[in-house]
C-alpha cells in the first residue's frame, strides 16, 4: 500500500516560516536597536568633544579678554606718562622764559616806578606797582610796547593817592609775554 503522509506538512512548513520570520524580525529589531544605540553613542561622543572644545575656547577667550584689559590699562598708563613727559618738556622749554621776563621787567622799568606785585597766568602778566606820577606809568607802557619779551600793554587802572606830603599813582598793567622760540642750552 502506498504510504500516505498524514502530517500536515504545509502547516509545519508555515510554522517554520513564521518562526524563521519571527527570529529574523527579532534579529532586525535587535540590530536596529543596536544601530540606534551605537548612533546615539557616537553623537553623544561628538557632542561631548564639541562641548569640551567650546569650554576650552571660552576659557581662552576669557584669558585673552584679561590680557586685552591689561593691555588697555598699560596703554592708558603710557598715554598718561607721555602727557606728563610733554608737560615736563614744555616746562623745560619755558624755564628760561621767566628769567628773560624778570630781566626785561628790570630793564624796561622807568625811574620812579616801583613794582608791588607780579602775577602770571599763561602768557598774560599782571604788573602792580606805584609810580611817582601817571606819566611814569605811560613811560612804562611805552617801554613794554617796545620790548622784545613783552607786548600788548593794557592799563586796568591808575589811581592817584595822597601819601603823606607826596602824591603817588597806584597802577595795574597787563602785558603779554612773547615766546620767541629761542632756547638757551642748560
Amino acid at each position: 500500500m502506498p504510504s500516505i503522509n498524514l502530517l500536515p506538512w504545509r502547516e509545519a512548513e508555515r510554522k517554520k516560516r513564521q518562526r524563521d520570520f519571527g527570529v529574523a524580525a527579532g534579529g532586525a529589531v535587535v540590530a536596529g536597536i543596536a544601530v540606534i544605540m551605537l548612533t546615539m553613542l557616537v553623537f553623544s561622543q561628538m557632542i561631548s568633544a564639541q562641548q569640551a572644545r567650546n569650554d576650552r575656547l571660552t576659557a581662552e577667550i576669557a584669558e585673552l579678554e584679561k590680557s586685552i584689559q591689561e593691555i588697555d590699562g598699560l596703554e592708558r598708563q603710557k598715554e598718561r606718562l607721555l602727557a606728563r613727559m610733554e608737560i615736563i618738556e614744555e616746562l623745560q622749554k619755558s624755564r628760561p622764559e621767566i628769567v628773560h621776563l624778570f630781566d626785561e621787567l628790570v630793564r624796561q622799568l622807568p625811574e620812579g616806578v616801583y613794582l608791588t606785585g607780579l602775577k602770571q597766568t599763561g602768557s598774560r602778566v599782571e604788573i602792580r606797582g606805584v609810580a611817582q606820577s601817571s606819566t611814569r606809568v605811560s613811560a612804562l607802557m611805552r617801554q613794554i610796547d617796545s620790548s622784545v619779551w613783552l607786548s600788548d600793554p593794557e592799563v586796568e587802572r591808575v589811581e592817584t593817592k595822597q601819601a603823606g606830603s607826596s602824591r603817588q599813582s597806584e597802577f595795574v598793567v597787563y602785558a603779554k609775554q612773547v615766546r620767541t622760540g629761542v632756547e638757551d642750552e642748560v
